[in-house]
């Protein structure tokens, strides 16, 4: 999604083996290697390894991906070899819990027990990093979802932030009718995202229920948020989803004047030199279910991990405790202009910290993001099936059918 450079699984390896890495053997590490797969992150990570050479003694080198399936293919692959990262970004749910049941994922209980206890890390996030009563991983960062918008075309055209999601139509009406396009979406990764908002936005609890096998794909709640996405596709709100242009760009340029994403969005308006409340903002994108009692709030955490046959594992258990700490999320928060996971570090950004505060007072219904929520093998079929269906809108009985197909495997041996 980010520009960045590329790494392949062969100068990966090349690049870990030379660091060392070497799982049959304990090393005394000072330089832990961070393999992440976000690539454009890379100037924020080496600002954490400088900071953190000087606080404890260690120093972090990140390798960034900007492939997906590439960076996931090569950490499942060092499971199998010598070649071992020390550190490494993953996600919650059913693909961390598929590598906690390898034991792959060193444990990082007693970094929780501490983390809470001193106020670093809040309770209420446990649950997405626990498998099998036991912690895994720390967070990596945490992020609410919501719509970052173009200031200045708002401005032109009399938009202000949108109370109820008629509000929402009525505005991409007025851009429709002044030659801009809307919302961005896309045919590839993030393709899951209209339909999560959507779905949330309508009934949460039967997409709680979809991510547990306790609902059906095809059940009429389901199709009916496919037939709205449809509807706002028809209407002319999106831009073409294969456009390849960054969704940053997107923004800036105004090719589009919305686009919905994570607060860590926040940090490619940074990196575009475009000021909060001046060249863009941010809104929680309302409910289409006016009646729900709370607002839906997408929500997600990246987890930062270590292998339990790692180089170094004392290294990597002191450098995740140090990263839950104030000062490590006092700089990670403030370089990028996004939110922490720690409760104490104040946000900067009046607008996502104010959402940030709110999202911690229980004022939204926080709904687990469907990257995470959804079973990895439910997940891939889903994805492909969203992908064709911003191209064909037509398609979506015979989308929701592959995809229920996919459950109904999965869910036939796990339940």
């Amino acid at each position: 999604m980010f520009r960045s450079r590329v790494v392949t699984l062969g100068v990966a390896a090349l690049v870990l083996t030379a660091c060392g890495g070497n799982g049959a053997e304990t090393q005394k590490k000072s330089e832990l290697t961070l393999y992440n797969d976000k690539g454009a992150w890379t100037k924020y990570f080496d600002q954490m390894g400088t900071l953190s050479k000087q606080s404890i003694g260690l120093g972090m080198k990140p390798t960034g991906y900007t492939d997906s399936a590439q960076y996931q293919a090569f950490i499942k692959a060092s499971f199998r070899t010598n070649v071992k990262p020390d550190l490494f970004t993953w996600q919650t749910g059913g693909m961390l819990e598929e590598i906690v049941k390898q034991k792959q994922v060193a444990d990082t209980t007693d970094i929780w027990q501490q983390a809470i206890q001193a106020g670093d890390l809040s309770k209420d996030l446990a649950p997405y990093y626990t498998v099998d009563g036991k912690q895994y991983c720390v967070p990596m960062n945490v992020a609410y979802w919501g719509m970052f918008y173009n200031k200045k075309i708002f401005d032109k055209y009399g938009l202000t932030a949108p109370k109820t999601w008629d509000d929402l139509v009525k505005m991409a009406d007025t851009l429709k009718k002044n030659g801009v396009k809307a919302f961005y979406h896309t045919s590839v990764l993030f393709s899951f995202v209209w339909f999560e908002q959507l779905m949330a936005g309508s009934d949460p609890d039967l997409y709680d229920r979809l991510a547990t096998g306790k609902a059906k794909y095809t059940d009429p709640g389901v199709v009916q948020v496919m037939e709205k996405w449809k509807s706002l596709i028809d209407a002319g709100y999106f831009i073409n989803p294969g456009d390849k242009t960054d969704p940053g760009d997107v923004l800036k340029n105004g090719k589009a004047a919305m686009v919905s994403f994570g607060t860590w969005f926040n940090t490619s308006m940074t990196q575009r030199n475009m000021k909060p409340g001046e060249d863009y903002d941010f809104f929680v994108i309302p409910n289409v279910n006016a009646s729900l009692p709370k607002t839906s709030m997408i929500f997600e955490s990246g987890p930062l991990c270590s292998l339990t046959k790692g180089a170094d594992p004392a290294a990597n258990q002191k450098y995740l405790k140090w990263w839950t700490t104030s000062e490590a999320q006092e700089k990670w928060a403030s370089s990028r202009g996004d939110v922490s996971a720690n409760p104490k570090v104040t946000i900067s950004d009046k607008v996502l910290g104010t959402v940030t505060k709110d999202a911690g007072s229980g004022q939204y219904r926080l709904v687990n993001r469907y990257f995470e929520a959804t079973p990895p093998p439910v997940l891939t079929a889903a994805l492909d099936g969203f992908g064709k269906f911003v191209t064909e809108p037509g398609s979506y009985k015979e989308v929701l059918d592959t995809i229920q197909k996919a459950a109904d495997e999965y869910w036939s041996t796990h339940q």
